[in-house]
């Protein structure tokens, strides 16, 4: 999500799937330590006080999937003598090391997804002419993964948290479900250390140029997807002298509020969770209903009985009944890419019939969940360390009752779900003086043309967000992509992935309102 949509995570887990890597961390555990100065690489301006970081070499390893190393960053830019943390990177050599054109910096969303995992599913990220003369790199943002690691709960509270009332009918189950919030922001607080007022976008943005450094690139070149979007546009505002070939994929604008993000949001799962009713009816036999109409309804229908009713049969251990809260999540799993839309059709006829547990098996894709219990990554507690504190946000309760109630009636399937995701940033124990002011707008003013990509349907990142980033930036090209699922770069469309490839190869900027 960006509140309760975690983006790409699932699908860059597939891909290393498919890839045969593993994503179990194997990187050496080091103390912090300060960097020697080795290199002349010097601080752009705003990072004063951080020479040394910009001198650092990396020390690379072999590991899982290419090689490994940590970079060392300030824990608090504001202070760059005081703590340091260190980042941890995975480099992918590029195929045809004589043709080698430099390092392409991943990230796949979140906030949360694991940019290690990502740069290790280099062969299915990037076309293949890119993975020949491109080091894929990919590192795990301050806070996530292998990354000092934010841990608010336990795995048992965080199942718990996640299969809680998501949609409070009544005054009694609005009090409950405020309550929850506030405990996971509160132990948030209480368990995640100093680091928690330190990943916000803007830190994370600050490691990406100590990174671009390290790796000894005189500009950045960079691809994000989804949340990475957000970080890649923060990147390119704060350091626009430093971009290089830059493509924003499912695109976060920024400037977005709180609520603009939740009812974006709600009506881009609405659009997508329509055209998977369609795609059912087609199929023959929907479990559903025979209309669109007639689908969502019915979809609608079970989540309220489920509410009411949760099903015993999850096939988890650890999860005993699937909630509304889980039962939502695994819907959700499956609008970010049509592959999964049949997955979802069968589940819905088995969770009719009283048996959740395919269902459950797409919650847990979503949420980064190992079946039985455990979690691979931290992500489902990252994503909201870190918007709570990009983004302010109200405690008021009934504020958020209004706004479900508003967004009900434009995505009733979906708008109460996503209205009430962010009360829990409401009650965040950290603030920073950003995370009290209103967004603000990109226009990487004098940076080189930014690539932003959109795709018509996809329900986490809606294609309106990425003409308004687009018509923002002072210099940008945009792709349109005319389909299903959340992004569209390299989604087996030549239309899309030819220009890109070119663009990062020669540096020719797609034509500008591109439609595939």
């Amino acid at each position: 999500m960006l509140r309760r949509v975690a983006p790409l995570a699932a699908l860059a887990s597939v891909a290393l799937v498919l890839s045969g890597c593993s994503t179990v961390g194997d990187l050496v555990d080091r103390e912090p330590a300060r960097p020697t100065v080795v290199g002349t690489q010097t601080p752009p301006a705003g990072m004063e006080g951080t020479d040394a970081f910009y001198a650092q070499k990396l020390q690379w390893t072999r590991c899982s999937g290419g090689l490994c190393a940590e970079l060392t960053v300030p824990q608090d830019y504001a202070k760059p003598d005081g703590d340091t943390i260190t980042i941890s990177v995975l480099r992918v050599p590029a195929r045809k090391e004589s043709k080698r054109i430099g390092s392409l910096v991943v990230n796949p969303g979140g906030p949360g997804g694991s940019g290690v995992d990502y740069a290790r599913a280099a062969d299915f990220i990037v076309g293949s002419d890119v993975r020949q003369r491109f080091d894929v790199v990919g590192f795990d943002p301050r806070g996530v993964g292998r990354s000092e690691p934010i841990d608010c709960v336990s795995d048992s509270e965080l199942d718990a948290f996640l299969g809680a009332e998501q949609t409070p009918d009544d005054a009694a189950e609005e009090h409950e479900f405020a309550a929850n919030a506030k405990s996971f922001a509160q132990k948030c607080g209480q368990n995640a250390g100093p680091l928690l007022g330190h990943v916000s976008t803007v830190d994370a943005a600050k490691d990406m140029d100590v990174l671009r450094a390290a790796l000894g690139e005189p500009k950045l070149d960079y691809l994000g997807k989804s949340y990475g979007t957000y970080l890649g546009a923060t990147y390119a505002d704060l350091f626009p002298q430093l971009v290089g070939h830059f493509v924003l994929d499912g695109v976060v604008a920024p400037d977005l509020t709180s609520a603009e993000v939740n009812l974006g949001q709600a009506k881009g799962f609405e659009t997508a969770t329509r055209a998977w009713a369609q795609f059912c009816i087609d199929k023959g036999t929907c479990p559903l209903g025979g209309t669109v109409d007639q689908v969502m309804q019915g979809l609608r229908d079970f989540l309220k009985r489920v509410d009411e009713q949760p099903l015993d049969k999850t096939g988890d251990a650890a999860v005993t009944q699937l909630t509304e809260g889980w039962a939502s999540t695994g819907i959700a799993a499956a609008m970010y890419d049509q592959g999964m839309w049949d997955t979802l059709v069968e589940a819905m006829r088995a969770a009719l019939q009283g048996d959740g547990s395919d269902l459950m098996g797409l919650a847990n894709t979503y949420a980064d969940r190992k079946p039985g219990g455990g979690y691979s990554g931290n992500i489902m507690e990252v994503i909201y360390a870190v918007n709570c504190l990009d983004k302010p946000e109200s405690p008021s309760v009934p504020e958020h009752e209004a706004a479900a109630e508003a967004a009900r009636a434009v995505a009733p399937t979906w708008g109460p779900f996503l209205a009430w995701s962010s009360l829990t940033c409401g009650s965040w124990p950290v603030k920073t003086e950003r995370s009290s002011e209103p967004p603000q707008k990109v226009t990487a003013e004098g940076a080189q043309p930014i690539v932003v990509v959109g795709t018509t349907r996809d329900p986490a990142t809606p294609y309106e967000w990425s003409v308004r980033l687009h018509d923002q930036l002072a210099k940008s090209s945009l792709i349109t992509y005319d389909g299903d699922g959340h992004t569209a770069y390299m989604r087996s469309n030549s239309c899309v992935d030819d220009p890109i490839d070119e663009f990062y190869l020669t540096g020719t900027v797609p034509k500008d309102g591109l439609k595939c």
